[in-house]
């Protein structure tokens, strides 16, 4: 079996230490985590963990059943990238008076589809939310000017197909 990308989700109460105990069924397997989200839910009271991994598909079964033994594990899914829609986010912090001079930057937001977030004297940052290479994309584009500081989100992704999360908290209603 070849490695793949892996989306798992993961639905839980949220609780102290869940998240170390899960970083942990990681760490027993040697498997790196690539980005790692966590939020709100769509469902009131439950947190939802986006995990990515680069594994086999064998490996990502086992992990997601070690998941599911916490306690407050309510329910974990693994998708691959075909089956989700996922996106990440980044902001780039730049001189301002390259915004002024150097035409060319104004160019590269434009064409990305970014977006300036803010603007002051000394520094504007520049908002891009999509697939990894399209950030890095735009990352290699500013290099060259100087970027003074970089951040990008963990993945977000919803499935495309319909996951039985809802159907199965309204069983225990």
């Amino acid at each position: 079996m070849e490695d793949k990308t892996f989306t798992i989700s993961v639905y839980s109460e949220n609780n102290v230490g869940l998240l170390n105990r899960i970083s942990g069924i990681f760490l027993k397997r040697h498997i790196n985590i690539l980005s790692l989200n966590v939020s709100e839910s769509e469902i009131e009271n439950v947190s939802r963990f986006i995990i990515v991994v680069n594994t086999t598909e064998k490996w990502v079964q086992n992990i997601v059943g070690q998941i599911e033994k916490q306690i407050e594990v309510i329910k974990a899914f693994y998708h691959t990238d075909e089956e989700t829609i996922y996106l990440e986010n980044a902001l780039f912090k730049i001189a301002s008076n390259l915004l002024f001079d150097e035409k060319q930057i104004q160019n590269i937001i434009k064409d990305s589809q970014s977006t300036i977030v803010t603007v002051s004297r000394d520094f504007f940052v520049i908002s891009k939310s999509g697939r990894r290479s399209e950030i890095e994309e735009l990352y290699e584009k500013f290099k060259p000017y100087g970027i003074m500081q970089f951040v990008r989100s963990g993945r977000i992704s919803v499935s495309k197909e319909k996951m039985e999360i809802s159907s199965l908290l309204e069983s225990y209603k």
